[in-house]
């Protein structure tokens, strides 16, 4: 499902967030992402939907080099892969269920199919009697199920997730893995980047550890 081979990412200046990376992930795998704050992690992880391009080397998913895509071809990748942002990228001024919808807002789907995924997504994270509530009435952990609500309203094959727990407490962070792990075993392909040692010793099946843009482990 997704191949990285001799992958390297410098950035102006000369910062080298990744050097010579090579693993590949099967369909259907759950991997986090381990390493400390600088590692490589987020960069790693934003090369696969190519909002960021390697300097060198090749990134395939699913058989399709990105790293080479035109911009026109991006939309077609990404339909196919759902992303948490560290920072969520809510949009505050529109309700939950707005939120959730406005991935589907560029495909061909209608009105009430539309809606109907808006609903099966908040209702796999716990949140279908939310669905007019604006993003600042919800907890953390509510923000964070919004988010992979939305990341997943579009059924992708892969679901990327970058610090999804970083701002939640202990009981929170297990509820977001939990989902992840629900969404694993129906067959999509999960990559977490954390740094939560915690996290990883509970759920982990699969772990590349990055230091200094290398994989060490």
């Amino acid at each position: 499902m997704i191949s990285f081979s001799a992958v390297a990412k410098r950035y102006a200046g000369g910062q080298q967030a990744l050097n010579g990376v090579g693993f590949s992930i099967a369909q259907g795998e759950f991997v986090f992402i381990a390493g400390h704050s600088g590692a490589g992690k987020s960069t790693l992880l934003k090369l696969i939907p190519a909002i960021e391009r390697p300097s060198s080397g090749s990134v395939l998913v699913n058989g399709q080099n990105v790293g080479s895509l035109q911009r026109a071809a991006l939309p077609y990748l990404r339909r196919n892969l759902g992303i948490v942002f560290q920072d969520q990228k809510l949009l505050y001024d529109r309700s939950v269920f707005d939120n959730v919808l406005l991935p589907l807002a560029f495909s061909d789907f209608d009105g009430r199919e539309a809606a109907k995924r808006v609903r099966a997504a908040l209702d796999k994270v716990g949140l279908l009697a939310r669905d007019r509530a604006s993003p600042v009435q919800l907890s953390g952990g509510e923000q964070q199920r919004l988010a992979i609500a939305r990341a997943v309203v579009n059924r992708p094959a892969v679901l990327i997730a970058d610090e999804p727990t970083a701002n939640l407490d202990a009981a929170s962070a297990i509820e977001i893995l939990e989902i992840f792990a629900s969404f694993n075993q129906v067959g999509v392909t999960v990559l977490v980047a954390t740094h939560d040692e915690a996290l990883i010793a509970r759920f982990a099946r699969r772990v590349l550890r990055l230091a200094r843009g290398s994989i060490v482990d």
